[in-house]
Parts: C-alpha cells; structure tokens; sequence
C-alpha cells in the first residue's frame, strides 16, 4: 500500500536528490510538497521545487510556499554550499506556473483534518512548529515525522556541535520535538551519524551517467558545485547527500539502525541547535526520538540507483566493485 506523505523541505542540491527519489518510489502517495526558507530563500527553494517536478515529468505535484524566514532568528542561507541559485549554479530555466490559493500552513492543516499522513522533513522544521502553534489539533494527525537533521556524536556542518537544519530554526526543532512527543510518537532523527557515510563519488556518478544518461547528466549538473565545496572545505573527494538517506529511511527501515533516547535542541550561544541525545537516560524522560547511528551505505546506494534510474538490479551489479574499491582506499 502506498504511503501518504508531504516532503517539507529547502532545495537545495540533495533536497532536489530526495525529491527524485520520493517521485520514483511507488511506495509514495505524496500529497505535495511545502516549501521553507533555509538552504535557499523561499522563493528560490520554490523555483527550484519546479524545476526538479519538471525534470520528473511531475508538475502534478502541488507545491506550497510555507515559512519566509525562522521563528525567531535571523534567516541564514546556505547557498555558500548550494550555490548562487541553490541548485549548484546549474541555472536551469524557470518553470512558469504553480500559483497556490493557499500557504503551506493552510496546506496542512486542510489536509490533516482529513487525511492521515507522514511527513519527511528534509529542512528546517519552521513550517512545522508553526502549524504545531497555530493548529496542534492538527499537527497531532501526523502519523510520521523523519527528520533530516541533528547529530549525536558526529561533529557538526555548520558549527562544532550543530547540523544546518536544526540550527538554521533551533526553537522550531525544539517545539517539534516537544509537542510530537505529545501525541506518543518518536521523531526519526536521520543525521550527520548517518548521512556522512552517503557519499556520492565521482565514480559513482560517472556510472550513473552510463546506465542512464538524461539522469545522471542531470544529477552532475546539479552536483558539480558541491562536489567543489566538499573539497574545498572537507578534502572529500565527492559530496555527502544527506536528504535521500531521509527518503530511502522512510521507505526501507532496514537501511539503517539505532536507539531510542530523550533529545533536546539547544536554542542560543555556541550550542545554538545541537542535538542533545540522552542515550544514557540522565535526565530520566521518555524517549521522543529514534536517533539513527548506523547505515548500510551499499543497500542505500542500491536502492538509490535502482529508483533514481529505473534499472534492474542486475544492472548494478558493478556496484559491488565500485564501493569495494573505494572502500578500500
């Protein structure tokens, strides 16, 4: 059966990635797409929605324009990682169209009044603190949340100690964390744990381009920049992709593995967006979160290949040397 879903999220270069591989799962019944500042502005993150669903051949997809900046914080881009038109400076044509009557907010609470579904959140949470202040009725009707973001013991992407998303918008996490942990429901943290060890490689793409050549020219236009930036900043010779983890996660549970805990969010100061995961139980709470702490890079890659390009297994059966070289180095 399918599952309902709305991807919540900031395009961005592995947003567009996880976008892609939602699109080309039939396990999905996604219900559209909500739009918040954070990797790009807002309306760049839009327009880039739109040129990901055109790729796709998938403008059917509704897409709605949700938070234009964090709850309290100054709005902080990452287009230093994602480029200057936060899709690696492919600069793809615009895509005339998707003028929504609503706002991303209405989006949900329409929906969820009702529909059961999930929500793979591939950004900063902003959109969905504010609907869990705005309508908690009906953030409580979500069924899911698998987050992006948040580390445990990985050191962060942005400070020493915080992943972007969370610390882009900490007291949107926070109120997240707090109040769906209300309704007896864990989020799913998929983090830099996890997502550090799914690493595009130049191989990789090179192989990508081989099975399926509109694809994989696509994801190279796209990528090219960060893979510069990872160089640059991380001497990886590649680019780390962290939202399709979250996607693939959501789908597929066996790809990763890890504990249940208490977390929090810091909000302020040089913590500003940790992640604090209780995994010893000190301050004695229940859990509100799965923290993921290990991955199966290969079946994630598998999996991701097979989707993204709509091959066999079969034909991947070079993957196996691909990695076990690169492994090896």
């Amino acid at each position: 059966m399918k599952r309902k879903v709305i991807i919540d999220c900031d395009p961005g270069i592995d947003d567009s990635l996880a976008i892609m591989l939602a699109l080309s799962s039939p396990e999905l019944d996604i219900l559209g797409i909500t739009i918040t500042a954070g990797n790009a502005p807002l309306k760049q993150g839009f327009e880039n929605a739109k040129k990901v669903l055109n790729h796709m051949d998938r403008l059917d997809v509704p897409i709605f324009l949700g938070a234009d900046k964090p709850l309290v914080k100054e709005f902080v881009d990452a287009l230093d990682t994602h480029g200057e038109d936060g899709l690696g400076e492919s600069f793809l044509p615009e895509i005339e169209g998707y003028i929504q009557n609503i706002n991303a907010l209405e989006f949900y609470e329409n929906t969820l009044s009702t529909t059961k579904c999930s929500v793979i959140a591939l950004g900063p949470l902003t959109n969905l603190a504010q609907l869990a202040q705005k309508n908690a009725k009906a953030f409580d009707q979500i069924e899911e949340i698998v987050s992006m973001g948040g580390s445990y013991k990985s050191h962060g992407n942005c400070s020493p100690v915080a992943e972007y998303n969370y610390w882009e918008d900490p007291e949107a996490a926070k109120i997240v964390y707090e109040r769906f942990a209300k309704t007896n429901k864990k989020i799913h943290m998929v983090g830099l744990d996890v997502t550090r060890k799914i690493v595009l490689t130049p191989t990789l793409l090179e192989f990508m381009e081989r099975l399926d050549q509109k694809q994989g020219s696509f994801i190279r236009k796209i990528t090219k920049f960060y893979f510069d930036f990872h160089w640059q900043w991380e001497h990886i010779i590649g680019c780390v992709i962290n939202d399709p983890l979250a996607v693939a996660y959501f789908i597929d549970r066996s790809l990763c593995s890890g504990f249940n805990a208490y977390t929090d969010i810091e909000t302020d100061g040089i913590t500003r967006g940790q992640s604090v995961v209780d995994a010893y139980g000190y301050y004695r709470k229940e859990a509100n979160a799965r923290i993921l702490i290990q991955v199966e890079a290969k079946d994630f890659f598998m999996f991701f290949l097979e989707r993204i390009l709509d091959c066999k297994k079969e034909d991947l059966d070079y993957l196996d040397k691909i990695l076990g070289e690169e492994n090896a180095r």
